[in-house]
C-alpha cells in the first residue's frame, strides 16, 4: 500500500500541521481522527488496514488529517476561544487540506470520514459546506457537544453564542430553509453509524429526525452493543467507505 507522509507550516493555525496519506488514486477521504487523536492513529489501530483492499485497487485515497482538539474543545480557554480555534481548524481543512488535495487527485469527488469527534468533524465541516464535499460517513460520533450526557460533559460549560449556534448539526440543520443550501445537502451520500448502545445514539437519532423534516436523504445504520471502538470502526470502514 503506498504511503506518504507530509507536513507544514499551516498560515491559518500558525502552527506545523502532519499527515499521512494511503493510496495512489481514486475517490479522495478525509479522514478526521477521535478526540485529541493524531493523524497516525488510524494506522496504529489497523483500520486502515481494513481498508486495504480498496486502497490497492485505487478506489480510494486516504488522507488521515490531524487534531488540535487539545487546543479547541479540550483546552483551558474561555469558552468563546474554544469555538474560534476549532473554526480556524475547518478554515485549514478548506483552505489548506482541500487544495492540496485538489494537487494530488484529479477526482471531483471528496468524502469527509471520522469516527467519534472526528465523526463529529466530518459531519459538521460536510453540512456546513455541501459544495465542497460529496459523502460523509459518521461513525460514533456526537452532534450535539453543548448536551452533558454520562461519562460527557458541555464542553462550552454552559455558554453559548452564534459561532457555536452554526457549528452544532443538532442546532442548526432543523432550521435549514435556504432553497439552495437545501439543494446543495439534498445532493449528499450521507451516512450516520452508532451503537445501539453507545451514549451518543440519541444524537445521532435527533440528527437522523432532523434531516429528515428537512427532506435530506440519508442512512443511520444502528449497530449492536456500543460499536465504539477501533474492532468496530475497521468493520464500518470497508461497508460504508
Amino acid at each position: 500500500m503506498e504511503r506518504a507522509y507530509h507536513k507544514w507550516f499551516s498560515p491559518v493555525l500558525d502552527r506545523s500541521m502532519e499527515m499521512l496519506v494511503f493510496g495512489h488514486s481514486g475517490t479522495p477521504v478525509i479522514f478526521f481522527p477521535t478526540r485529541s487523536a493524531h493523524f497516525y492513529d488510524f494506522e496504529n489501530w489497523r483500520v486502515i488496514d481494513a481498508m486495504k483492499e480498496k486502497i490497492d485497487a485505487g478506489e480510494i485515497q486516504v488522507y488521515c488529517v490531524d487534531s488540535i482538539d487539545s487546543e479547541s474543545f479540550y483546552s483551558q480557554a474561555a469558552p468563546p476561544m474554544r469555538i474560534v480555534r476549532h473554526m480556524a481548524y475547518e478554515r485549514y481543512i478548506l483552505e489548506e487540506v482541500v487544495p492540496f488535495i485538489r494537487k494530488q487527485n484529479e477526482n471531483k469527488q471528496l468524502v469527509a470520514a471520522g469516527c467519534s469527534l472526528g465523526g463529529y468533524h466530518a459531519v459538521n465541516i460536510t453540512l456546513k459546506h455541501p459544495s465542497v464535499f460529496t459523502k460523509v460517513v459518521g461513525m460514533s460520533a456526537r452532534y450535539d457537544l453543548t448536551k452533558p450526557l454520562p461519562y460527557f460533559a458541555d464542553l462550552f460549560e454552559g455558554y453559548f453564542d452564534e459561532n457555536i449556534y452554526y457549528n452544532m448539526p443538532n442546532h442548526f440543520i432543523p432550521k435549514i430553509s435556504d432553497p439552495k443550501l437545501l439543494k446543495q445537502l439534498r445532493k449528499l451520500d450521507i451516512t450516520l453509524v452508532v451503537g445501539r448502545e453507545d451514549t451518543f445514539l440519541d444524537n445521532n437519532m435527533h440528527l437522523s429526525d432532523s434531516l429528515n423534516k428537512i427532506c435530506v436523504p440519508h442512512r443511520l445504520y444502528i449497530w449492536e452493543e456500543e460499536a465504539h471502538r477501533p474492532r468496530y470502526w475497521r468493520e464500518m470502514v470497508k461497508l460504508y467507505l
